[in-house]
């Protein structure tokens, strides 16, 4: 039992100077479905050439990922196509000295047009409104 105790002791401190380690290099370690924020501007993005179009895929830009402590570029790639949604591409954003990533995502489209999503308008899809 006693050492049982010992054992987690010295595994709970080496939990924390790890973390501690990690949190002073300037950014946040996290899953990819979770926000990245870091000091560090992404680089302008790449040009890349697109390739045909194909039926029932939207083409997904490259775009600057943050993996390992720097940015590392992902290519754009043809995904497929969701029916009643709009592809938002990732993007970086800077907001007091730091920058954090929106990551890509699929939003209910709105087929007006009027900046309502359909589920919120009480007259979608109304052409004559102005």
């Amino acid at each position: 039992m006693r050492f049982n105790f010992f054992v987690e002791n010295v595994m709970m401190k080496k939990i924390l100077i790890a973390a501690l380690i990690a949190g002073s290099f300037g950014s946040v370690a996290a899953p990819a479905s979770a926000d990245i924020l870091v000091r560090v501007a992404p680089p302008a993005p790449r040009v890349e050439r697109v390739p045909e179009a194909r039926r029932g895929y939207v083409w997904a830009p490259g775009y600057w990922d943050w993996k390992r402590g720097h940015h590392v570029w992902v290519k754009g790639k043809w995904v497929r196509d969701r029916k009643g949604y709009v592809y938002n591409a990732p993007t970086w954003e800077e907001r007091d000295g730091r920058w954090r990533m929106n990551r890509g995502n699929w939003a209910r489209r709105d087929r007006d047009g009027d900046g309502v999503p359909n589920g919120m308008d009480n007259r979608p899809n109304n052409p004559n409104r102005n």
